[in-house]
């Protein structure tokens, strides 16, 4: 397998999960993945990452996605992890002067899509997990990040409240697939998308037929997008 090789870290609110990547994409051993802490401070976690990687094969780079928005390598905001313990944190510094490697940072949702669009119309991608992550791409480019999952849905209920791993807990599974279908119903109609990628770690738990064009997408995506961060046309058409 090719070089450079990638490091491929996927930061989330339940879980850090990491793997190499070779220059295709191609994960050399299978992803290691650890709880994200309780605490999860930017110490906690970059603690937590430092032992995840141990075990993995050399690398060249760093990619990471963050469940937040990111801008310029820094943290603004961080709602399932401490926006407040985060807000202002140069991650992409951070990390790449402890691993002393280069590094590049986007939100999560926007790094698995990276991994999952054709790169044709307008496709959103969507991460079902501990909140609800969005991100959308017009013809393979990124376009400016929205926090969807903070705008309401049902009365004063936002998209992390409404299908969020503590709604699914709530309501249980059939009750939240009923909502999930309505915030596809909805994303059709605000977005007019012509292709619609669910992934995360609960799509998982979507067992009906889904509506026309929209697709469920393996939960590594998180992963595997990384190496196009280092595709620098994507990269400075953000």
């Amino acid at each position: 397998m090719s070089g450079p090789y990638t490091l491929a870290i996927d930061i989330g609110g339940t879980g850090l999960k990491a793997a190499v990547l070779d220059a295709e994409g191609h994960m050399l051993e299978k992803r290691v993945r650890v709880r994200t802490p309780d605490d999860a401070t930017p110490k906690a976690v970059i603690d937590a990452l430092t032992k995840l990687i141990e075990p993995l094969p050399s690398f060249d780079r760093i990619s990471i996605g963050f469940p937040g928005v990111v801008r310029r390598g820094t943290v603004l905001t961080a709602p399932n992890l401490g926006t407040r313990k985060w807000k202002g944190f140069a991650l992409q510094d951070a990390l790449s002067d402890l691993f002393g490697k280069p590094a590049r940072l986007e939100n999560d949702a926007e790094v698995a899509g990276l991994g999952v669009i054709a790169g044709q119309g307008l496709e959103v991608v969507v991460t079902l997990g501990t909140g609800f992550g969005t991100a959308i791409f017009s013809d393979g480019r990124i376009s400016p990040h929205l926090e969807l999952a903070h705008h309401p849905i049902h009365k004063t209920l936002t998209y992390d409240q409404y299908v969020g791993d503590a709604a699914l807990e709530e309501v249980g599974r059939k009750k939240w697939q009923r909502r999930v279908l309505k915030v596809i119903a909805v994303l059709r109609v605000l977005l007019n998308f012509d292709r619609l990628h669910i992934g995360g770690g609960n799509a998982r738990l979507l067992d009906f037929k889904l509506p026309k064009n929209v697709d469920l997408v393996s939960n590594d995506e998180g992963i595997i997008g990384g190496i196009k961060l280092w595709d620098d046309t994507i990269w400075h058409a953000r």
